[in-house]
C-alpha cells in the first residue's frame, strides 16, 4: 500500500511535469512562428531595400552620364560661392579617384 502511495504520488508530479512541458512547447512554437514571420518580413524588406539601392545606383550613373554628356555638349557655368568647393577631374575620366577639389 505505501509503494503505491508512493508511485500515485511519483505519477502526479511527473503528469504535472508533463503539463508544464506541454506548455513550454506550446509557448516555444508561438515564439518560433511568430520570429519566422518576423523573419520573413525582415526579408521582405531587405529585398526592397536592395532593389531601392540598385534602382538609385541606375539611376545615379544615368544622372552622371547625362550631366557628362551635357558637359560635352554644352556646358552650363554656375556661379562659383566661396564656401561652396568646386569639382573638376584631373584628367577627361570622371572616376571618384581622379576627382580633386579646387577653392576659389
Amino acid at each position: 500500500v505505501e509503494k503505491n502511495l508512493k508511485l500515485e504520488e511519483k505519477i502526479t508530479m511527473l503528469q504535472q511535469q508533463n503539463e508544464e512541458l506541454r506548455a513550454r512547447i506550446e509557448q516555444n512554437t508561438v515564439i518560433t512562428r511568430q520570429l519566422s514571420e518576423e523573419n520573413a518580413n525582415l526579408q521582405e524588406y531587405v529585398e526592397k531595400e536592395v532593389e531601392e539601392k540598385k534602382k538609385l545606383s541606375r539611376t545615379n550613373e544615368e544622372l552622371l552620364w547625362k550631366l557628362q554628356e551635357g558637359d560635352a555638349v554644352s556646358p552650363v557655368k554656375l556661379p562659383p560661392s566661396p564656401s561652396t568647393p568646386f569639382y573638376r577631374c584631373s584628367s577627361g575620366n570622371s572616376s571618384p579617384a581622379k576627382v580633386r577639389t579646387l577653392r576659389r
